[in-house]
């Protein structure tokens, strides 16, 4: 196994625990190094595209001081590492575990249908999404003072009752999203595996392709490798 493996991936042999569990589901899966490519372009979306996490273009902050000052994400940084709702060291979500997951749904925003990207990621694990539904129902009928921080928290109005939607959504089989959000690897795990299989398959192809011109860490491989 590569050097590079374990400088971006950290625990590559759990990885391709997970990669085996999608192959076994029907799913295609990437190599390692093509999933370290993914890795890549997350890093390159935070750094380039920052402001497609954590922020909400359909819905206004929530009411009260908290809120408004939890808006402002180097505020609310911290509170989201206190809460574990984040793991910046694991951006795919190949290594985090059923709870962390949970976690990062009820605690960190997620704008719009980009919650599918984890649900999808949790219906490989049998139960998760009964788990979460069950912690969600806590946050959106209990008023109390531990599910008001967490809506707050999350900043944006609505967000535990549309994120309970879509869980249900999941649940039921009728997941659906419009072919744009379908092959869009923000926002569907599924195209984000597509999007990593499509790349180079080692370190020297993708330097080929990028001197070729043929390459962006966006959209990726400009002509598909096989």
């Amino acid at each position: 196994m590569s050097w590079h493996a374990w400088l971006l991936l950290l625990r590559p042999r759990r990885v391709q625990t997970l990669l085996a569990r999608i192959a076994a589901s029907g799913r295609p899966a990437p190599c390692l190094w093509q999933v370290e490519m993914g890795i890549l372009r997350m890093w390159h979306r935070m750094i380039f595209r920052g402001d497609t996490i954590g922020t909400c273009q359909h819905h206004p902050v929530r009411q009260g001081w908290r809120a408004w000052w939890l808006q402002f994400r180097l505020i609310r940084f911290p509170f989201l590492v206190w809460e574990r709702a984040i793991t910046p060291w694991d951006l795919s979500g190949f290594l985090s575990q059923r709870a962390q997951f949970i976690r990062h749904l009820l605690c960190a925003h997620h704008d719009g249908r980009q919650c599918i990207y984890d649900l999808q990621i949790l219906s490989l694990n049998p139960g998760a999404l009964v788990q979460l539904r069950t912690a969600l129902l806590q946050i959106v009928e209990v008023d109390d003072a531990r599910s008001r921080w967490v809506k707050d928290l999350c900043v944006y109005a609505h967000y535990h009752e549309e994120l309970l939607a879509a869980v249900d959504a999941v649940l039921a089989g009728a997941e659906e999203l419009d072919p744009v959000d379908a092959e869009d690897p923000d926002i569907s795990f599924w195209a984000y595996l597509r999007w990593c299989r499509r790349q180079p398959e080692s370190p020297a192809a993708l330097w080929r392709a990028w001197r070729a011109g043929r390459f962006d860490w966006v959209e990726g491989i400009q002509v598909e490798v096989v």
